[in-house]
């Protein structure tokens, strides 16, 4: 026992790549569930190469928007296609980008290396013929959401740019989320203080929230979520600034696309990110 407590100190102490589980290589393809797409290399400033996928909008379909997809800290872009994978089809063209260590990209994952990937993402989208002249939208889910809040808050001229953020299944404090945890756990759990306190929390959106002043916000979060409580999404809602939305959902963590009435409250929400008056009864 002694053992594995001193193993749960040295794994939390400070050590931002564990925030991150990537997987290596990539199951399938968009091409498997019907989805036109295009595999984009990257190229970080560090010289790092990224792999993303380009969804473009459906054909025949009227582009509305582009949509900056940033996935959550487990899996590759095959894990979370479901996330972004309906936006085509609604008219949105969606850049998928997974990290360094994901998939086919290059290097490890890490704070605050991995800032530069998300850069990298909006060089790209800035150089692409047909993202100009439509609205650019960021959806960040799970530990995605946290990146975006954080890389849009102090980089205010990205910011700009972006039209509106969606979170989706946030972690308000990578702290609290870990306290949560070890909460959870019988072994853990009369140490679930002092060991969340040992868990880095500079980056956690709950502090980027009030630098996104005027960035139009739309907040999901599942009563239902095992990993990331309620209350983070309510937390996040009350430290941002107006406009936002704060949209209670059902279902498991970062599951919310699965409901057609979820995909809709988006939908209606990047039509008119400063006049949307959700959120919708949900049951």
């Amino acid at each position: 026992m002694r053992c594995w407590l001193l193993a749960a100190i040295l794994w939390l102490h400070g050590c931002s790549e564990l925030l991150f589980y990537p997987e290596k290589g990539l199951p399938f393809t968009p091409a498997q569930v019907r989805l036109d797409y295009r595999d984009e290399y990257l190229r970080a400033v560090d010289g790092t190469r990224l792999h993303a996928w380009w969804l473009p909008a459906k054909a025949g379909v009227e582009v509305r928007g582009t949509v900056l997809h940033l996935h959550g800290n487990a899996g590759n872009l095959a894990s979370h296609l479901g996330g972004s994978g309906w936006l085509p089809a609604q008219g949105y063209q969606v850049l998928m980008l997974d990290y360094r260590g994901y998939g086919w990209s290059e290097g490890a994952p890490s704070l605050p290396a991995v800032y530069q990937d998300i850069e990298a993402g909006f060089a790209w989208l800035e150089q692409a013929p047909r993202v100009q002249g439509k609205p650019l939208f960021v959806l960040g889910q799970s530990l995605g959401g946290a990146l975006a809040a954080h890389y849009l808050a102090g980089h205010p001229q990205q910011r700009a740019k972006v039209a509106a953020l969606v979170l989706d299944g946030v972690p308000a404090s990578y702290r609290e989320v870990a306290r949560f945890a070890l909460g959870n756990a019988w072994p853990t759990w009369p140490l679930q203080v002092p060991l969340s306190r040992l868990v880095p929390d500079g980056d956690s959106a709950i502090h980027a929230m009030p630098r996104l002043a005027g960035l139009p916000l739309l907040i999901y979060q599942s009563v239902d979520d095992p990993l990331v409580p309620l209350s983070n999404g309510q937390r996040l809602y009350q430290a941002a600034r107006p406009p936002r939305v704060f949209q209670p959902t059902r279902g498991g963590h970062v599951q919310t696309f699965a409901d057609p009435t979820w995909r809709r409250v988006m939908l209606l929400f990047m039509s008119d990110p400063r006049g949307y008056r959700g959120p919708v009864p949900f049951g």
